[in-house]
């Protein structure tokens, strides 16, 4: 049943589309050259230890115990700092090979795109290029194929358009740390792995892009191995994505247990045979989305990404912004038809997606760490793509994907900047305190009014107000969301015996109370990082400034995408007034058109325009409401830096802890698991039955008989000769006694 259509014949195979293979090939080399640059000249660069940059207090490692960014570039006005690491001999040819084969991707990926748009109509069949065989065997058929359709077109050039543009920061953020190489490596390996899974024809072929993106967030998240805390972050978020990656596999199996198909082609076609409520789609679905949740850091697998905080900055921008994190919900834009079949997996998918936007943004609500913030901005608004795509909105979740990577890669950048010149600041002073608590911060705009500027514009763009990009995309999720509560699949449905009408209202309830929050979190951000009063200290205040032109550029590049970004998909009800409306909307039609109008019931959705004035009002108003509160409520002035800070109390000391779910996690799971593998694993069956039993027994029986023997052995002549009687005596008997 696997349908995929050769490469030969497509109008893309004679154009440069035909090097679609090198978009994951020229990363991978990258990871190749840096590979073994990081391995050339190891005994020779800096500290042998790669714990070493702690050695000249510029780090995160603070009195208080809490473990900041570390790692990156932390130069002096003279340069003379005899304590300063020795850069890495190969840092120069390392930082053109990392950040330039991301460059040379993206260029690619640009003329394949512009090839695309040439080929017209003949792109609503995908241009599918079979590498190999990987796996034929009996009835089951694999290829290594790359597929090339407007979806995969778009994230490749997401990934490789950010992309390019994190590594270029990196290149100033990280240029004196001695795994310099290592890092550019681990980078390079994380886009290779994020194409493939975005280009990969097959599931399976998108699973080993999927565990692979798993692997380099792990190296990743734990690159500065030798703190505790950072190699535990890693292993944490290893082990939470093992628990999708079950649902994951599952799906496959019942994919290709019902389908016979595991190729993209395939499955669709088999999927656009089933009936509207099947229970063998409804399974797949939700195994499928098991797998988005662990990956994309949903409700209850959420804990893993805010962790992910404890690799170096441009990581976190990389992950939170234009790969990993997003993969979740690529895969349910991908799988848009099996979806559109199983309207109790779409509401599973929009339920669990606003509970996750609204619990994590009431715990961003009060987070100190600028970076902590953010990565809680990530869980709330991955929370929202997740309604999109859930409601059958697959063009809406993506367009939110979309301008997402480029404000929340601006956020994390920018909180990079901050970072670099708070560390800057203290390292110059040898002061020890956090150079990540905003309460050490304030007043910034005066010493770095760039990034102040361009960290403005993607706060006003997640909190939803227009023209900024976030508006466009966020606004459009909401009102497919109301659109949906009547004349759809969903609103047939039910979930858990609620009529599925009356869940799109609540989930459109919970994404305003989403939306309110966002604005007053990151107004917070904003208000106590650069405004108010100055805390960083007196002496610091002098090294505070700007960081170099190799980050703060790509942040000017990000703030115009963070500005613009909207006009890509502006709705219908401009009417083309500002721009051509529904580009991107369009643009997929061919991908995720079929699995729309499914849950339409094969008609475009549509509002009155009183209706939709009315939304996009309410929109507004929530985000003008939300910064308005942020602003008259919070006094920058009063707040004191943290060493002086009163310890929080009642509900706020429950949002610094993150509603202690990971202190749950660790009563609930963590500890059972340790105590039934210490009590009856270690102690019970290796030390007791193997050690104890089967080898010590063993041991002490051999013994035993060993003494017995060595009982006979008296050395007395007279008692062998006795014996020697008695034995004969014994064989005699048994032959004349009857």
């Amino acid at each position: 049943m696997q349908t995929e259509l050769p490469a030969t014949g497509h109008p893309l195979a004679d154009t440069v589309a035909r090097f679609v293979w090198l978009l994951p090939a020229l990363p991978l080399l990258g990871f190749v050259l840096n590979g073994i640059l990081s391995v050339r000249a190891a005994a020779t660069i800096g500290p042998a230890d790669p714990s070493a940059h702690d050695a000249h207090g510029a780090h995160g490692a603070h009195a208080d115990g809490a473990h900041g960014d570390h790692g990156h570039g932390h130069g002096h006005d003279d340069g003379h700092d005899a304590h300063h690491p020795a850069r890495h001999p190969s840092a120069a040819l390392v930082s053109i090979i990392g950040p330039g084969v991301l460059f040379l991707t993206f260029a690619l990926a640009l003329l394949i795109f512009g090839a695309m748009r040439g080929a017209g109509d003949a792109m609503h069949v995908p241009f599918v290029q079979t590498l190999f065989a990987w796996m034929p065997t009996g009835n089951l058929s694999v290829d290594v194929a790359f597929q090339l359709d407007q979806l995969s077109m778009v994230m490749v050039l997401i990934i490789t358009g950010v992309g390019f543009l994190i590594h270029l920061f990196s290149v100033g953020y990280m240029q004196d740390d001695p795994g310099y190489p290592r890092y550019f490596a681990y980078l390079n390996l994380f886009v290779f792995f994020m194409l493939l899974l975005v280009l990969g024809a097959s599931y399976p072929l998108m699973f080993v892009g999927w565990e692979g993106v798993g692997l380099c967030s792990y190296l990743l998240i734990g690159f500065w191995f030798s703190d505790k805390a950072n190699a535990d972050a890693g292993k944490k978020a290893f082990v939470v994505n093992r628990i999708g990656d079950f649902g994951f596999l599952v799906a496959m199996f019942l994919m290709f247990a019902n389908f016979e198909a595991l190729s993209f082609a395939g499955v669709g076609a088999a999927a656009a045979e089933l009936s509207v409520g099947s229970v063998v789609a409804t399974a797949i679905c939700l195994f499928l989305f098991l797998g988005a949740v662990g990956k994309s850091a949903q409700i209850p697998l959420f804990v893993w990404l805010p962790d992910a905080m404890a690799g170096p900055t441009p990581v976190s921008a990389l992950i939170h912004a234009a790969t990993m994190v997003t993969a979740g919900v690529y895969l349910v834009a991908r799988s848009a038809t099996l979806f559109a079949m199983a309207p109790a997996a779409q509401l599973t998918v929009a339920v669990i997606g606003a509970l996750t936007a609204v619990f994590a943004a009431t715990i961003g609500l009060k987070q100190w760490d600028i970076k902590k913030v953010l990565a809680y901005s990530t869980v709330s608004q991955l929370g929202y793509m997740f309604v999109g795509v859930g409601v059958g909105a697959y063009t809406a979740g993506v367009f939110h994907l979309m301008t997402h990577a480029f404000f929340k890669a601006l956020l994390f950048l920018g909180s990079g900047s901050v970072i670099y010149a708070m560390h800057q600041a203290y390292h110059a002073t040898h002061k020890h305190e956090d150079a990540q608590d905003m309460r050490n911060m304030g007043g910034l705009k005066a010493f770095m009014p760039i990034t102040a500027g361009l960290m403005w514009i993607a706060t006003l763009a997640i909190a939803g107000i227009p023209p900024f990009a976030g508006f466009f995309s966020k606004d459009e999720i909401l009102t497919s969301v109301f659109a949906r509560t009547h004349g759809s699949t969903l609103a047939d449905a039910s979930w858990l015996g609620i009529p599925g009408g009356v869940v799109l209202y609540g989930v459109y309830a919970l994404g305003l109370a989403a939306a309110l929050m966002t604005a007053i979190y990151m107004t917070r951000m904003m208000l106590y990082t650069f405004h108010g009063p100055n805390r960083t200290g007196e002496k610091e205040r002098g090294h505070l400034k700007e960081a170099p032109w190799i980050m703060t550029g790509p942040l000017l590049v990000l703030g115009v995408l963070s500005l613009a970004g909207g006009w890509f998909n502006l709705p219908a009800i401009t009417g083309g007034a500002i721009g051509p409306s529904e580009v991107l909307h369009h643009w997929l039609e061919p991908v995720v058109g079929t699995g729309t109008l499914i849950v339409t019931h094969g008609e475009a959705t549509h509002l009155s325009h009183a209706t939709e004035y009315a939304l996009i009002g309410t929109a507004i108003l929530i985000a003008v409401a939300g910064i308005a509160l942020a602003a008259f409520r919070l006094k920058p002035a009063e707040l004191k830096p943290a060493k002086d800070a009163p310890a929080e109390q009642g509900i706020e000391k429950t949002l610094l802890n993150k509603w202690y779910v990971d202190e749950a996690y660790d009563k609930a799971v963590v500890r059972p698991t340790v105590g039934l593998s210490r009590l009856v694993l270690w102690k019970g069956v290796d030390t007791g039955l193997i050690d104890g039993l089967l080898v010590n027994g063993s041991a002490l029986l051999m013994r035993a008989f060993g003494w017995l023997g060595s009982q006979w052995q008296t050395g007395r002549v007279g008692t062998y000769a006795w014996a020697l009687v008695f034995g004969a005596f014994l064989v005699l008997s048994a032959f004349t006694l009857r």
